[in-house]
């Protein structure tokens, strides 16, 4: 199990290594494998970019970030001229169907809404507002539509899960209620836990993920 100091340095390193970071601007705080982040950024991108950063280092058991998007004053851009730039996004994107997506911007905070049949779709709705300048936030509010659930869900979320999140699968307990499911048990990384979520997402008829693995430090 790593100090806390000893994952402060870690986390310092993977921030600076990051180019679309700017470690300057953040402040890295951790106790008892807590991580803590304040600080200012310049983009939402960024933001995203250290949120994936920090999930690359061994050790982190949770994240709080602290940190606020404060534009500047050549990224900003007002909210109709965001709100028409994320319509033409999702419009060339292959992976949205943009005719079922609403976009609302006010004061930079994008929310999305509509109905999509799989998760990467909402995915790729937002992935395309995120590097778009001015863009402070993003509430991804798409729901997916709901199929039928096939009878051997659990068993095509198990095999998913060995295929991706290799011998840490053995440790995740799988519960299907309708259309949710819930993973719980104990992987060795940030990386084997988003491996387990993406693997239930893939399962047809799955409208709800909830993840309760915790990573063990």
């Amino acid at each position: 199990m790593k100090s806390d100091s000893k994952l402060r340095e870690d986390i310092t390193a993977e921030l600076d290594w990051d180019p679309s970071i700017n470690p300057n601007q953040i402040g890295v705080a951790v106790k008892d494998g807590i991580v803590t982040l304040t600080g200012h950024l310049d983009t939402y991108a960024e933001k995203f970019a250290v949120q994936k950063a920090l999930q690359r280092v061994k050790g982190v058991r949770a994240i709080a970030l602290e940190l606020d998007v404060r534009l500047d004053p050549s990224h900003k851009r007002s909210d109709t001229e965001i709100a028409d730039a994320i319509e033409t996004a999702l419009r060339w994107s292959v992976l949205v169907p943009n005719e079922r997506i609403q976009v609302q911007v006010e004061q930079g905070w994008v929310t999305l809404k509509g109905e999509v049949e799989w998760d990467y779709q909402r995915e790729a709705a937002a992935k395309a507002a995120r590097g778009l300048l001015g863009v402070v936030g993003i509430s991804n509010t798409i729901t997916l539509r709901q199929t039928a659930s096939c009878a051997d869900v659990s068993g095509r979320i198990r095999a998913a899960l060995e295929r991706q999140a290799d011998e840490d699968a053995k440790k995740i307990q799988v519960d299907i209620r309708g259309a949710t499911v819930t993973l719980q048990g104990t992987v060795s990384s940030w990386a084997e836990r988003a491996a387990a979520y993406t693997a239930a997402w893939g399962a047809p008829g799955i409208s709800s993920v909830i993840n309760e693995i915790k990573v063990q430090a």
